[in-house]
């Protein structure tokens, strides 16, 4: 794949890390069982010195509507350890009301990772769960895993929790953006990304909620998008939806995953940029509204206090997080959240139209996906379509003759006006914002004016997202029209075999991370040539006396960003939306105002819109 003219190649560092492949040692392990008077009950358990089980694992182990289905894996988090449970509901006799249903789990210290890689205890925990549904009194096969998995109380090496972790410390040379203003800026600079993927011999296990980042574009389509900004954001983000839930704690993580800031790129934000991560808190339920509440508080204190660096506090209340629930009540405490999920229901996979997600404020305002959304997302598509040998992107074919250029894009197309069936995104126009009226104007002209200047635009869109994807290697699916219940999971709830690699599932994460570091990078360039520019006009000017003492002193100056800078992060140019997210970014991340030049027709000097 050709690269952008000028880019250097890049240079990959892998870290030597030995990923260990066995469990990680468990603080609790503990059984709770369905009692038609006493409702959940621990009824049998073990933990290490200072973890709290009981009126804690009962409800977070079990949340509502897992009745409604046979067995599910769910993930959450509770001080600092992490909990899976393995739930099993069999048939039972009438006195226990037709249904005996027992979940089995496990703690793991948090210090391995955003689960603790308690994804490793999943089979035999889903094992154990279906032995003791038969008989619950039957617990020396408990005894016996709580005796050679058990942890000593100590605190772990914080290393790697996984393969995908080696993503945050790959390291390339990136392109350079083009010097504002005659400004060079020479500082060396590496960002996070995913060529090398996985090393030789590396895996992601079995239950790995990785795995289910295919499924999760599938899902959400475009909506990834505005879903990855406002996780760049660092929002608190409610997921709801219907038990199951190991899909929407696997969906947790992926965004959390996605939306990581590179370590290579964190030098270049200010002190009081938002932690390196989304926190995840994973399943919750109406007892962990306190915690919710609590985070609200200190989030209020936070905004009262201005300039304070969180960058230590990467896991603090108050910056962010995201959850899964299947308590409704929880999606009518609007105040809790920044941004509302709302999950199709299982049976619509079915229905005639796709169903998708539906995101919105808690003013019920709905987050729609941009027109650069949905021409992005089709790139990514055709990416992970194709294996890396592919030579050209679908959108950069030469038309033929016959094929007129139209000025206006449908947002049920993909990026060429004659493209291949493969990469069609199906109803999606109540999903994509419309176009504005400026942008068909501008359109209009530019397709009056001068048709050749459009395709170039084009063709520069399409060069940027194939920098994007570029030295990525990618899995081919197995099937394109494979329902993404079965894309990546049997119908057990295991990890197919032929998925073992993983290689889509890194290429989807270095994607996102180089993204990422599009959008950071560009800003700081602009704060850079803006800061340099300001030096050179105070040294410009002639000696003064000392200011007002009312003026203020330490406000920088705002950044103005221009619509080829847009372009560059890759953002919509037209959308009113992302243009909101460069100002809240460059506010969050950089501790700058940032006023945006959006692109404007003119004839002749004059302004038309």
């Amino acid at each position: 794949m050709d690269l952008r003219r000028g880019q250097a190649p890049m240079n990959i560092d892998l870290p030597k890390n030995n990923f260990d492949q066995d469990s990680p040692p468990i603080s609790a392990l503990f059984i709770i069982y369905f009692d038609i008077k006493a409702g959940y009950t621990i009824g049998w358990k073990r933990a290490l010195d200072g973890v709290e089980l009981e009126g804690v694992v009962e409800y977070k182990s079990l949340p509502s509507g897992l009745h409604t289905v046979k067995e599910d894996l769910i993930y959450f988090v509770h001080d600092n350890n992490a909990g899976l449970s393995a739930f099993v509901n069999a048939p039972a006799a009438e006195e226990s009301r037709n249904a005996q249903m027992i979940a089995v789990g496990v703690m793991v210290p948090l210090s391995y990772g955003r689960l603790g890689r308690s994804w490793k205890h999943a089979e035999n925990l889903k094992r154990m769960a279906s032995e003791l549904i038969k008989d619950t009194t039957k617990t020396e096969v408990l005894e016996e895993y709580w005796e050679r998995h058990k942890g000593h109380g100590t605190t772990p090496f914080n290393e790697p929790e996984s393969p995908t972790e080696i993503i945050s410390t790959v390291r390339f040379t990136p392109s350079q953006t083009p010097p504002r203003n005659g400004v060079k800026h020479n500082r060396n600079r590496s960002a996070s990304d995913g060529a090398a993927l996985l090393p030789p011999g590396q895996h992601l296990a079995a239950y790995h909620p990785a795995r289910s980042l295919p499924n999760l574009l599938d899902a959400f389509g475009p909506l990834i998008f505005p879903l990855y900004r406002a996780a760049i954001l660092r929002k608190r983000i409610l997921l709801t939806g219907h038990a199951p839930v190991q899909e929407s704690c696997n969906f947790v993580y992926d965004i959390s995953v996605l939306s990581n800031i590179p370590l290579a790129v964190s030098d270049l934000l200010a002190s009081s940029a938002p932690p390196q991560r989304l926190k995840p808190l994973f399943s919750i339920g109406v007892h962990d509204i306190p915690l919710l509440e609590e985070d609200l508080r200190a989030a209020k204190a936070a905004a009262t206090t201005p300039g304070s660096s969180v960058a230590e506090q990467r896991d603090e209340p108050g910056c962010g997080w995201i959850a899964c629930t299947t308590d409704s009540i929880l999606a009518m405490k609007s105040s809790l959240y920044d941004v509302l999920i709302t999950m199709p229901p299982l049976h619509s996979e079915n229905a005639s139209e796709k169903v998708w997600p539906k995101i919105e404020s808690p003013q019920g305002v709905e987050m729609r996906a941009t027109q650069r959304d949905l021409r992005r997302y089709t790139a990514l598509k055709w990416g992970l379509s194709r294996s890396s040998s592919a030579p050209t992107s679908p959108s950069t074919r030469r038309r033929t003759p016959e094929e007129p250029e139209t000025g206006r894009t449908s947002t049920s197309s993909t990026i060429s006006a004659n493209h291949e069936p493969l990469l069609d995104i199906p109803d999606t126009d109540d999903i994509i914002e419309p176009q504005s009226w400026t942008s068909l104007a501008y359109s209009g002209f530019m397709w009056w004016a001068s048709a050749g200047e459009q395709r170039h635009h084009s063709e520069e869109e399409c060069d940027s997202d194939a920098v994007l994807l570029s030295g990525l290697t990618f899995s081919p699916d197995p099937s394109p029209s494979q329902p993404r219940s079965q894309s990546t999971v049997s119908s057990g709830g295991k990890p197919s075999k032929e998925d073992s690699s993983a290689k889509q599932e890194m290429a989807i994460i270095a994607y996102f991370h180089r993204l990422t570091t599009q959008i950071l990078t560009t800003l700081s360039d602009i704060v850079d040539a803006t800061d340099s520019d300001d030096e050179r006009e105070d040294e410009s000017r002639p000696l003064q006396g000392s200011p007002d003492s009312n003026e203020e002193q330490n406000n920088d100056p705002p950044v103005y960003i221009s619509s080829t800078d847009i372009e560059r992060m890759g953002l919509d140019v037209w959308s009113s939306t992302d243009h909101l997210f460069i100002e809240e970014v460059a506010k969050e991340y950089f501790a700058r105002r940032a006023h945006i030049e959006g692109r404007n027709v003119d004839i002749c000097g004059i302004r038309i819109c």
